[in-house]
């Protein structure tokens, strides 16, 4: 096994010559000094934007490191594209598509209005061959267009829970495999959840098909048993959420799902590393407030810089001015803590720094309406105050960007203390967890050092490690991995870090090999109930490639 640092050390500096180093750049330091010079607007911005992101305070999204200071210059990460019922307008989509995915953006489309398989096509006496025929065609345009060869473009596909093809759209991806660079979800509203808490499973919900809440739920729950997919999207929610609804309702988000946008709005994405504001066992609370201020200046900037790939996203985009910034690295600030994720120490502290997250922006963004001007549909929004963006805060996977960071990704747990990772810039790596390295290292012998990380590298938890030497009881209850922790508490944490949020959250809730299709049932019910605005759910070994991986077994 690869030396820990030497694991870490090597994936940074491959992700890095990848991914963002341009011509004349050697360092971290130089994709700063490039990304601030181009972002800010006076020296003083240009000093802190770079402090923030050497120091990587804060760091923007991959868009925005490859693309800023270049004559690329696209930034924003996240995209929804609108797919209408034409031939033509279905290929102008594709076409937008294609040029948003080259730059390193990622699409999001609801395929909702495209008519169903069977159903009187666009000419006479034709066949209509329905939304998955299109969406075929969106995903090997992606396969073709690799993102300014950097990275590979992804997409989400969504279809409404009341369209006539929404089972064929649920089944498929049970092939694992197809549809590789979409992911898929199903809209659904609150009416249906109900009929679903409420036994009613027999109600018909498709007249014309005659589908009943129960086939179209229970291929839901039996695409996420067979291999994640699809998630769900709580259409209601969103929406209660839409701060300007006078300018339509929202029916997509981008690819992870953490944007919930409008048709051809873009939002510009950027997190705030939480594992660096702890010292002494305390949390900085000043320090963390200022530093929404300024990612929040920070993102708002570059909606006037960007270079947007069609007229009409430029437009969409300054008309709103939505920004995301978010969090990663929630779980390193637990450990450093001394709080395990699933204790109720975790929630409060959860609620605490998202709240003071969401008010420091928002009292940001009131000072830029002051400075400059609110945001255009602000007198038609439902925010009181002029605001110079209609949305601030989202959380974001972070998958790449908190490699760079050095923390773990967004609210997630940590996979696994030990662990390989795949897919990633073309390699593998081997990896074990910064914290935990430094926590076990220095107090265990060599021998059985090795033996608590092949142990780790082969279950995935330290939880049924007998040898009290090796690990007590105290460190079982802090280093809890994702597949420790209930479903319940991921859901729970997920929850408590939506109710300050302005968009949505992007979260894997993992669940066990053994997990049972009542496990998915029940926990899809109980995020809506908590209101989340969309989950996905992840069983353990439900599919074959995977970029986290634990030791392969013998079998």
């Amino acid at each position: 096994m690869l030396d820990a640092e030497e694991g870490w050390d090597v994936l940074i500096a491959e992700t890095l010559k990848a991914r963002y180093l341009h011509e004349g750049e050697k360092s971290w330091e130089d994709i700063c000094e490039r990304v601030a010079r181009a972002i800010a607007t006076t020296e003083e911005e240009y000093l802190e934007f770079k402090d923030l992101m050497v120091r990587k305070i804060f760091v923007p999204s991959s868009p925005t490191l490859m693309n800023a200071g270049t004559e690329l210059g696209q930034l924003a990460a996240c995209f929804v594209v609108p797919v209408e019922d034409s031939v033509e307008e279905i290929f102008d989509a594709l076409k937008t598509a294609a040029l948003i995915q080259k730059t390193g953006g990622g699409t999001g489309f609801n395929f909702s209005k495209v008519r169903p398989k069977g159903s009187q096509a666009f000419c006479v006496d034709g066949v209509a061959s329905g939304p998955l025929s299109f969406m075929r065609l969106f995903n090997e345009a992606t396969e073709v267009i690799k993102q300014f060869g950097r990275r590979r473009g992804a997409n989400i596909g969504i279809l409404d829970v009341s369209h006539d093809d929404i089972i064929p759209f649920i089944r498929a991806k049970h092939v694992e495999g197809s549809f590789r660079n979409f992911n898929i979800s199903v809209m659904v509203p609150d009416a249906f959840i109900r009929l679903v808490e409420a036994g009613s499973t027999e109600t018909v919900w498709n007249p014309r098909t005659g589908a009943t809440v129960g086939d179209i739920f229970s291929e839901i729950v039996e695409g996420i048993w067979k291999n994640g997919e699809p998630g769900v999207l709580f259409y209601d929610r969103i929406n209660r959420d839409n701060f300007t609804p006078k300018l339509g309702d929202i029916t997509a988000t981008n690819p992870c799902g953490e944007e919930p946008l409008l048709p051809y709005e873009s939002c510009n994405l950027g997190s705030i590393n939480l594992s660096l504001f702890v010292a002494n066992g305390k949390i900085n609370w000043e320090s963390l407030r200022e530093t929404a201020g300024k990612a929040v200046r920070f993102l708002d900037n570059e909606i006037d810089i960007n270079v947007y790939p069609v007229p009409e996203i430029g437009e969409a985009t300054r008309k709103t001015r939505k920004i995301g910034l978010g969090v990663m690295g929630f779980h390193d600030l637990l450990l450093k803590l001394g709080l395990p994720y699933d204790s109720p120490e975790t929630i409060e502290i959860a609620e605490k720094l998202m709240g003071q997250i969401s008010r420091a922006a928002v009292r940001e963004s009131r000072k830029l309406a002051a400075e400059k001007e609110p945001f255009p549909e602000y007198e038609s929004s439902t925010w009181e105050l002029p605001m110079r963006n209609a949305a601030l805060t989202a959380i974001a996977p972070t998958g790449t960007i908190s490699i760079l960071a050095g923390c773990s990704a967004g609210i997630e747990p940590v996979f696994s203390w030990v662990y390989r990772r795949a897919h990633t810039v073309g390699k593998e790596f081997m990896l074990v967890h910064p914290l935990f390295e430094a926590h076990f290292k220095p107090v265990l012998s060599e021998p059985d050092y090795g033996r608590l990380l092949e142990h780790v590298y082969t279950h995935g938890t330290l939880q049924d490690i007998k040898d009290p030497k090796i690990v007590n009881e105290n460190e079982k209850r802090l280093f809890r991995s994702a597949l420790d922790i209930n479903w319940k508490n991921h859901i729970d944490v997920q929850a408590t870090f939506q109710r300050h949020c302005h968009a949505g959250i992007s979260k894997t809730i993992n669940m066990p090999a053994d997990a049972r299709k009542e496990d998915i049932e029940k926990a899809l019910i109980y995020a809506w109930k908590q209101g989340l605005k969309g989950l996905t759910i992840y069983r353990t070994g439900s599919r074959q490639h995977v970029v986290l991986n634990l030791k392969k077994s013998e079998n």
